[in-house]
């Protein structure tokens, strides 16, 4: 496996072979991944700069899929079906371009729409959708909100504790796009659902502290759990952008939601599913807490092919 990467690895992996050169070299990345049947197109630009570089960069993920004749991946999420989603999301389920989006939706929605439309230059596309990734390192909701206090004994949520809320278990996730990319999509472009994880905030939270117990990572003084202060956020984004950006979200924390997987089982069948109890733990561990953490994960988070 290639990995076209922005910033030096940190770490080494046996199978990857990391590949330093700018997405925006087509040319030069065409030669390196030549005979690559798959893009899997996994950047992520920081909130504050999607208008600008979220289309840019996924229309040179496509270019590198067309100039290679391989198929695009993509990793979807929520955002495309707006403030008014329904509880069940199906691939059917319509998406959002209007108002009642967000921007960073908005854009989503576009993405995937110039994905369909390449279909008729020849692209072969499929969007693989999930909840908020977990698992991963740093960089996700659960690192950055829920168990950034850990080590102090506090578990923050976002949301109301009661409202269901999608998540995705990296590792499980990329099982689910090596078994679709083994499989094959028909041409065109292809809708699927991860289905992952589906809990509400006292569920997440409970589980999180069973994990941290797990690891020898819970408090001696037991936990403490805490809200998200949005009014804050909401007055802090005025000054702050990535603040600002932040906020515009706060409706996935109180819009119930979980993903529906049946045509992705229909195509792939059944995947190996991580129980909670060991993907928390294993999350807990790359975050570094516990008396047998594993850190310095590889940072090969870009285009793969």
């Amino acid at each position: 496996m290639l990995a076209q990467v922005r910033r030096a690895a940190t770490a080494s992996h046996p199978r990857i072979t990391p590949l330093a050169i700018a997405l925006a070299d087509t040319d030069a990345l065409a030669v390196a991944a030549r005979g690559a049947a798959v893009v899997v197109h996994a950047i992520n630009p920081p909130y504050t700069r999607w208008p600008q570089e979220l289309l840019p960069l996924g229309r040179l993920g496509m270019d590198l899929a067309q100039r290679l004749g391989a198929t695009f991946m993509l990793p979807g999420n929520v955002y495309n079906f707006g403030r008014a989603m329904p509880a069940r999301l199906a691939e059917e389920t319509l998406q959002c371009l209007g108002a009642d989006n967000t921007r960073k939706g908005r854009l989503r929605a576009e993405l995937e729409a110039e994905m369909a439309q390449r279909a008729v230059q020849g692209l072969r596309s499929v969007v693989i959708r999930a909840g908020d990734f977990y698992g991963c390192g740093a960089g996700g909701w659960f690192d950055l909100v829920i168990a950034k206090s850990l080590a102090g004994g506090k578990l923050v949520y976002p949301g109301p504790l009661d409202v269901a809320h999608a998540w995705a278990y990296v590792p499980d996730l990329a099982r689910a796009f090596v078994a679709v990319a083994a499989r094959g999509v028909p041409p065109g472009s292809t809708n699927l659902h991860f289905a992952g994880q589906t809990l509400t905030g006292a569920q997440l939270l409970a589980q999180t502290e069973q994990a941290a117990a797990a690891i020898g990572a819970a408090p001696s003084r037991g936990w403490q759990r805490g809200r998200l202060p949005w009014p804050l956020i909401r007055a802090g984004g005025l000054v702050v952008p990535m603040w600002r950006e932040l906020a515009e979200m706060r409706y996935l924390w109180s819009r119930p939601h979980a993903l529906d997987g049946t045509r992705l089982r229909a195509l792939v069948g059944d995947q190996p599913a991580t129980p909670m109890s060991q993907s928390l733990a294993a999350s807990l561990r790359v975050l570094g807490f516990g008396q047998d953490c594993v850190v310095g994960a590889a940072d090969l988070s870009s285009t793969t092919v």
